[in-house]
């Protein structure tokens, strides 16, 4: 089965071809990082206007780079959610209508079992159960995966995700967007110790996460040490987002090693944009090492919104059955765990 895949929840336009039995054949993605930069985070219209300029002229360039035609796609996969509604509508109106135009069958995506399926493309991927770690600008949470759509929610945060408390970290900083990868780098000048950061909710029982008190105090240590240009000084902030990912990172390789401690489980998938994080990759391979377990994720250029990841999923519904109606339906909030497993039946 030949697949395209339609990503367009947030701020990427991602597209790709997918074959069940050749693997990927081509992606590509347009990201308007350059659009919001100057805003400090997503602005919603310009989004969904970007995705609308782009789609078509991308659909056409991957398609060429497959080698195939419309009359090769055996069925089409949009994300139709969670994420922006007005982005979200962008990717599943052209999915549906190519759907339609073509007579092939099309499918709805949850863009959370994209990433968490986003390993399945490498050359060994992890076999299931295992824990995954759902951590991105938009969620952070922690699921028992036994097979595709056999989901439990373990733990998740309860108010910032991770990564946007990155973002807003970065900006008390002055960094750009989006702030991960800045305060990654600028932490690597960082003194290790200088400053301690508090590790929200680790001191308690339970899988949950909350970063919104770390951002608080994020924000008051910069204010302290903030000069006459309202900044610390060049040292100090290196320091102060060294400290910040410490933080969020030590809290991330915690969780995670109590939640394959919880199920007994010895396998862990990291997915979403923080998961290139390399700090907490180092991390978590050393905890895990120590309680014998795996660890598994994507290649850089899948950890953040693509569209392989969600050729890959929708090909493995459309493999089992599953349809959409032609009716266009996104779901800006969607629970993962309340997607069918792959052995039920959702045609339409």
């Amino acid at each position: 089965m030949l697949v395209l895949g339609v990503e367009t929840s947030c701020d990427e336009t991602g597209l790709a071809v997918y074959h069940t039995e050749r693997g990927l054949l081509a992606h590509g993605l347009y990201s308007q990082v350059a659009v919001h930069a100057e805003y400090g985070g997503v602005v919603p219209e310009l989004a969904s206007r970007d995705h609308v300029r782009k789609i078509l002229p991308l659909i056409r360039e991957v398609m060429a780079d497959a080698n195939c035609s419309a009359a090769d796609i055996d069925g089409i996969a949009y994300t139709a959610g969670p994420g922006l509604v007005g982005a979200l509508m962008v990717g599943a109106s052209v999915g549906r209508a190519l759907a339609y135009a073509w007579d092939v069958p099309a499918v709805g995506v949850h863009h959370m079992e994209g990433h968490l399926l986003a390993p399945m493309l490498e050359d060994s991927p992890p076999e299931f159960p295992f824990v995954a770690l759902l951590v991105s600008g938009g969620h952070t949470q922690l699921v028992s995966v036994a097979s595709i759509g056999r989901y439990q929610l373990l733990g998740e945060s309860l108010d910032d995700a991770a990564g946007e408390a990155f973002d807003k970290a970065a900006k008390m900083l002055d960094l750009d967007y989006p702030g991960g990868p800045h305060i990654a780098r600028l932490a690597e000048r960082g003194t290790p110790g200088r400053f301690s950061f508090p590790r929200p909710m680790v001191d308690r029982p339970g899988l949950d996460f909350s970063f919104s008190g770390l951002k608080t105090y994020t924000l008051n240590t910069v204010a302290k040490y903030a000069g006459a240009d309202g900044l610390p000084d060049e040292q100090t902030s290196a320091d102060i987002a060294c400290a910040f990912q410490e933080a969020v990172v030590s809290t991330l390789v915690i969780k995670c090693r109590r939640a394959l401690e919880a199920t007994g489980l010895k396998r862990l998938v990291i997915a979403g944009g923080v998961s290139a994080n390399t700090r907490l990759r180092a991390e978590l391979e050393r905890a895990l090492g120590k309680i014998g377990a795996e660890m598994f994720y994507a290649r850089h250029e899948f950890c953040t919104d693509n569209g392989a990841m969600i050729a890959y999923a929708g090909a493995q519904r459309l493999a089992a059955g599953q349809r959409e109606s032609l009716a266009v339906n996104v779901r800006p909030r969607w629970p993962l765990d309340t997607l069918p497993p792959l052995d039920v039946s959702t045609s339409a």
